[in-house]
């Protein structure tokens, strides 16, 4: 693939615990939507910002068939998705690029409104499991915008306006990163100390190793707990100097909210 990877949002899994899980981040100084249902068995909060967002999911316990993937990974940051304006193309440049990617994937989700209910839709082409063991990754593509990024929920108590980094911890840093590069080609990558970088639109993605994320974050980082990946946290960037929020961990997911 040659495409510039660009970020739609991540993913912050808290499985059951959807209202504990909201009302932390509001805490934080969040302004959270109204909570949503897709048809795909799963329910959602969004922090939204300027061109990308923070989503919570957790599976619906209303619904005929609760999301079962959802329960299947712990608490905490797992989804990394990128921006697509055509899923079917990015299905077919994936496919060629010899990265594990399965059928594109159709969904929506009623978004109440003052003049009534619409339907936000969505397209989705995600990676196979395992194949970046840190997380869920994959591409998705709007076709709704107007019902997502709303003006009013992209204003925030502590000031952040969008996502500057997403950290993930490897023991083997290059594992991943053949993959992104499979993906958007070397170019998009970049070495760091204990890592790389790959480069995606405002944002990166720091592959690093679990002694560069505790020389960083001290006793905020996360344990690896076994794991030979995962997502650590994210560095989230706020214009706000008067409501900087130290490193803090909120529902498994490392936050480091800093000034531009």
């Amino acid at each position: 693939m040659s495409t510039i990877p660009t970020l739609d949002h991540v993913v912050v899994n808290v499985r059951d615990r959807m209202d504990e899980a909201v009302e932390t981040y509001r805490d934080l100084g969040f302004t959270m939507t109204p909570r949503g249902y897709h048809t795909l068995g799963s329910m959602n909060h969004l922090a939204m910002f300027g061109t990308d967002y923070l989503e919570l999911i957790a599976a619906d316990p209303t619904a005929a068939t609760p999301r079962a993937d959802v329960m299947q990974f712990p608490c905490g940051l797992n989804g990394l998705v990128f921006g697509s304006e055509d899923c079917a193309a990015t299905y077919a440049a994936c496919a060629a690029a010899r990265v594990p990617v399965q059928k594109p994937m159709a969904f929506s989700r009623p978004v109440e409104l003052a003049d009534g209910a619409r339907d936000a839709r969505f397209q989705t082409v995600h990676l196979d499991p395992g194949t970046i063991p840190a997380g869920r990754v994959y591409f998705c593509q709007h076709f709704t915008r107007d019902l997502v990024w709303r003006d009013a929920w992209r204003h925030h108590a502590n000031g952040v306006i969008g996502i500057a980094a997403l950290i993930m911890v490897a023991n083997d840093v290059d594992a991943p990163a053949a993959v992104f590069a499979r993906m958007f080609g070397r170019d998009a990558l970049r070495p760091i100390t204990g890592g790389q970088r790959l480069a995606v639109g405002l944002t990166s993605v720091e592959i690093i190793s679990s002694d560069a994320c505790a020389a960083r974050y001290g006793d905020a980082a996360p344990a690896p707990d076994g794991r030979a990946q995962y997502m650590a946290g994210l560095v989230l960037r706020s214009r706000n100097v008067n409501r900087i929020v130290p490193a803090s961990a909120a529902m498994g997911a490392l936050l480091d909210i800093r000034t531009d």
